[in-house]
Order: structure tokens, then C-alpha cells, then sequence
């Protein structure tokens, strides 16, 4: 958006007609000041609703409803309760929140069909944007020391985030900070949606991967964040464009980062059976995750100060070791035998899965994303995934011999049953949902199914036979293949959309002319990043709680325009 609209935005919503008391004639009264009970809420509060630019932004944005006193008030005592009990009953505490969130009206973004463009363009364009998407990393890398990802609070909330999530949330969650800010953030986008803020925080933009707007964005490292990165650079090297130099520093950047994935961002956790295993944490210890030192403070003040390993952020790391070379033991470890202990089993362990966010999908047979830490920690309580599922069994083919998959039952059957649901998500259509999503969006869902199923396809048929016995990969193929053919190439692309079907598409064995819309989006964009490199930075994957937060940047861009355009030359030259 120009600077145009975001001036007139602003305008309209300083000078709107208060129409009901404002967020904080609401909170001021419970949380301004010296407070009792628990200091968090009021510091958050203070910290994140409370600060004076979103005052300024806020103060003419009221609910008709609250001019009830009566309604005010329980408001205000559902505030006091979670500010001054030890315990609160968080149900009740959220049903007057809850009650406001589903006044709101949001929607995913619906693109505008556009017509299908036959022509391809030229191989050296492709080249050229391989290149330049290769040297914003070397260079980024070179300066930065790390490649750097960014992420960026949208206060309006995700569209599936509603009334009867908030309260899944509440009680879900363990973390009393994090049931603290989920609760303050989703009371204060009720005033964001209902006034003329929301044109503010929530521009209409391009495509369906969300831009990250600027200025606001938290720079950080994570071992998940590299193991694309790594993946990315050997995609650059495999194209045989790069010249010695660029090959030579694209090597040394992947060997620094592999080991920043299996030694810096280590840690040992107990399975359920009480065997010791070493899983990837989302988060390193400092100084490792390179957050400045006032973001650093905020992230505190703001209740995010627990990080536990994740199941996704492990399988992608260990993926990224793999292909990279990688002979450090952590590989070794059959790790099917730690994920089956979070696979969800009807009728044995179905409450593992606390926070179910997109409980309309059958849970059987998929893995739960948070690992508690040796401490039992469990900040996040636990929620599924599908995506973090298509890594697991990446993962696993790319290890299947070192993991013996195949000579053993157990963890052959975890195989079944993965894929299992993951054949359901397909056969009922959920995957193109985005509610069944938690982090991430159904068309980067359908780029990693293609990640997935080429390393299938690189097995051994005697294997592809033993893991897919039913024919279920291919189906879920052609499900998939027409989702991204059919609707999401069917409408107005960003590049960050282009670069995901092309991964599909190149993966899943499309016919290359179908690359064309894809390829053309790209090779039009290159340049809209402006002096942060050859592209904009768009969502890559996302938090719905303690509201939509989102993760990607500049860098995160070139990575999978790389991969794509890669993908797509090789299938382009095999015909």
C-alpha cells in the first residue's frame, strides 16, 4: 500500500465519531495504575494494548453494546478475575471476550480469477532471478552473520480465530502469560475490526500469502528457519549456476547452519517410555536467536519467555542435516520411536491435543507439535498440524534405512498411520481448508506435500510399495495437483504464492507448461523488495494465538523462489 492510503487510513480513523466506550474505558479502570494479583496481565496491558501509539490510533474506536452498563461491567469483572485469582476459571473469564470476538466479520483473501498466460519466459530470465535470489543470501549471510527472519504482529487476529477458539485457548494453553495476551489481544481486535483502525492494521493486499508490513518487525534465528535456508542453498549449488566463489561460500554458510540446527539448538527430552532422545528446541538459548536487546526485554514483558522444543522444527532440521551430510549422531537416532509417543490414537490419547483449533478434522494417526522439556514444561499446551505431519514422513524417507523403518513393525505402522491421515485430509478436501491449519497455509501445505512426496519418490520401489501399499500418495497427488492448478494458479498470485506452486507443481510432476502463470509472477516481481533484496517479505507460516503473528522476511522469499525456480528448471529440462 502507498503512503497515500495508509495517510487517508489513518485520517479517517482519528477522526471517527466514538460511537461507546473505547478499550480503555474498559481496561483503564482494571489495569492502569498500581494493581493487585497478577502483575503480567497489567504489564502486558501496559506494554502491548497500553503503548501511545495505538492509543492515539484506538481512542475513537467504541462499541455501541458497552454503553450497557451492565455488559460493562461484566466485562471489567471478567478482566478482575483473570488479573486477581490464582486460578481463574478461564471459560468464564473469556465468555464476555469471546461473546464480542464473534461481532466480527473476517475472511480470508479471495484473488480475483485471472486468465491462464501460456508463455514462458525466457531460461535466462529464470537464471537471472536464481542468481539474484542465491546472492541475497551469500550477501545477507555475509553481513549478518546468519541468514535473519523477521516476525510481525497483525492485531486484527486471524479469520478462524473466534468466540469458541479464544475459550479453547484460555483453557488449553498452560502458560498463564500466554492466556494473558491471547485474552488482551483478542479483546482489543474486536475495537480494531468494528472501526476505522482496521483499514490501519489489515490493508488489503495481493495473492494469499500476507505481506509484512513495515515498520514493526522482530528480527530472530531458529534452527527451523535455517533448515530451509540450508535447503535452499543446495538447491542453488544442485542448478550448477553458481560461480566457484558463490559455491564455496554457499558450502560454508550450509556447514555453519547445520551445525547451528543439531548442536547449538540441541536438547535432550524424555519419551514416553522414558528413553533419553535429542530433539531441535523452536528456540536456542541466548544470544543464539540474535533478538536485539529491547526486543529481547519486550518479548519478556510480553510473556514469551518459555520456548520448548517443537516435533516440526526437529524433523526439518534433521532433514536439512541429512542432505547436507551431516554424520553427527543426532541422525542416528530413530526418531519414528520419539514421535510415536505424540501420535494421536483414538481412544488412548486423543487429550494430548489441548488446544484444538481445527477440530473438524479427524486427529487419528497425526503427530502433536509442542515437546515438553525435561523440566515438563508445556507453555503451549498442544495443538496438530497437518503440515508438521508431511515433514515427519519426509523425514522418515529420507532416513529410512538408517532408521530401519522397514525391519521394524512399530515404526513402519507410525508411517501408516500418518499417512493414513493425511489421505483423510485429502479425501474430505480439509487440506485446501485453512482452518485446518495451525501454522502455515493450504497452498504451502500443498508445496511441502510435493517436498514430501519427492523423497518418496526417490525410494526404492520395493519401499514405496511397502510404506504405500494402498496407492494413497498418488491420490493425495492428484487432490493436491488440482487445488493448485484449479484454484490457487486460477487466481491473482504474489510472488510468494508463485514460488509455493511452483514447488507443488515441479515436485508432483505437472506438465512444465503449466509452470507459466507461476513463472511470470516471479520474473514481474523481481525488484519489489526495494534495497532489502529482490523480493518483498510475505508470510511463510503463522501463530493464530495470542493473535496472528507472522513469520517470513526478505530473506525467507529469495529462499523459496529459489527452491521453486530450481524445481522448475528440472523438470523443465527433463521435458
Amino acid at each position: 500500500m502507498s503512503f497515500h492510503y495508509f495517510a487517508g487510513a489513518a485520517c479517517r480513523a482519528l477522526t471517527a465519531r466514538k460511537d461507546g466506550p473505547s478499550l480503555y474505558d474498559v481496561c483503564d479502570p482494571v489495569l492502569s495504575g498500581t494493581v493487585s494479583g497478577d502483575p503480567h496481565l497489567a504489564k502486558f496491558y501496559k506494554t502491548a494494548l497500553g503503548n501511545p501509539a495505538l492509543r492515539i490510533l484506538l481512542r475513537r474506536a467504541g462499541l455501541p453494546e458497552l454503553r450497557d452498563e451492565a455488559r460493562l461491567s461484566r466485562l471489567r469483572e471478567a478482566l478482575t478475575h483473570a488479573r486477581d485469582e490464582v486460578e481463574p476459571d478461564w471459560a468464564a473469564v473469556g465468555r464476555p471476550i469471546a461473546d464480542l470476538v464473534d461481532s466480527i466479520a473476517l475472511e480470508h483473501p479471495k484473488p480475483p480469477p485471472v486468465p491462464f498466460t501460456a508463455a514462458l519466459p525466457q531460461s535466462a530470465q529464470i537464471d537471472g532471478a536464481i542468481r539474484d535470489c542465491a546472492q541475497h543470501l551469500l550477501g545477507s549471510y555475509r553481513r549478518n552473520g546468519f541468514l535473519p527472519t523477521y516476525a510481525a504482529f497483525n492485531l486484527i487476529g486471524d479469520p478462524d480465530f473466534r468466540g469458541c477458539e479464544l475459550i479453547m485457548a484460555l483453557t488449553g494453553l498452560n502458560a498463564r502469560g500466554y492466556k494473558n495476551s491471547s485474552l488482551l489481544f483478542n479483546l482489543a481486535r474486536v475495537f480494531i475490526a468494528r472501526s476505522q483502525a482496521r483499514a490501519v492494521v489489515n490493508p488489503p493486499w495481493k495473492g494469499i500469502a500476507e505481506p509484512m508490513w513495515e515498520p514493526v518487525q522482530i528480527r530472530h534465528r531458529s534452527a527451523y528457519y535455517d533448515a530451509f535456508f540450508i535447503e535452499a542453498l543446495l538447491s542453488y549449488v544442485e542448478t550448477g549456476l553458481a560461480a566457484p566463489a558463490d559455491k564455496v561460500a554457499a558450502e560454508r554458510a550450509i556447514a555453519d547452519m547445520v551445525d547451528f540446527c543439531v548442536n547449538i539448538s540441541r536438547e535432550e527430552v524424555e519419551g514416553i517410555d522414558g528413553a533419553r532422545f535429542n530433539v531441535i528446541t523452536a528456540l536456542a538459548p541466548a544470544p543464539h536467536p540474535r533478538f536485539s536487546r529491547f526486543f529481547a526485554q519486550i518479548k519478556q514483558d510480553l510473556g514469551f519467555g518459555i520456548y520448548v522444543p517443537d516435533c516440526d522444527t526437529t524433523a526439518c532440521s534433521i532433514s536439512a542435516a541429512t542432505q547436507a551430510g551431516c554424520t553427527d549422531p543426532i541422525i542416528d537416532q530413530p526418531l519414528l520411536d520419539f514421535y510415536a509417543g505424540y501420535q494421536v490414537r483414538a481412544g488412548v490419547n486423543a487429550p494430548r491435543v489441548t488446544v484444538p483449533l481445527n477440530d473438524h478434522i479427524d486427529y487419528e494417526g497425526g503427530v502433536a507439535t509442542w515437546i515438553d522439556n525435561l523440566a515438563g514444561d508445556r507453555p503451549y499446551g498442544n495443538d496438530l498440524d497437518p503440515t508438521l505431519n508431511l515433514d515427519i514422513l519426509e523425514v522418515s524417507f529420507r532416513n529410512l534405512a538408517r532408521w530401519k523403518i522397514l525391519e521394524t513393525p512399530a515404526r513402519l505402522a507410525t508411517v501408516h498411520r500418518i499417512i493414513g491421515f493425511q489421505k483423510r485430509l485429502a479425501a474430505s478436501g480439509a487440506f485446501a481448508n485453512p482452518r485446518s491449519h495451525i501454522y502455515y497455509l493450504p497452498e504451502l501445505y500443498s508445496a511441502y506435500f510435493g517436498r514430501c512426496y519427492a523423497a518418496f519418490l526417490a525410494l526404492p520401489l520395493a519401499a514405496q510399495a511397502a510404506i504405500d501399499p494402498d496407492g494413497d500418495f498418488d491420490f493425495i497427488r492428484h487432490r493436491v495437483l488440482s487445488y493448485v492448478k484449479g484454484e490457487l494458479m486460477a487466481a491473482e498470485m504474489n510472488v510468494f504464492d508463485a514460488a509455493l506452486a511452483l514447488i507443488a507443481l515441479g515436485h508432483l510432476g505437472a506438465d512444465p507448461r503449466a509452470f507459466a502463470p507461476a513463472l511470470n509472477v516471479i520474473i514481474a516481481s523481481l525488484g519489489e523488495g526495494g534495497r532489502r533484496g529482490p523480493f518483498r517479505a510475505y508470510e511463510w507460516n503463522k501463530m493464530k494465538t495470542p493473535t496472528r503473528i507472522l513469520v517470513g522476511g526478505p530473506e525467507v522469499t529469495s529462499a523459496f523462489v529459489l527452491m521453486g525456480l530450481a524445481v522448475a528448471k528440472r523438470a523443465m529440462a527433463r521435458g
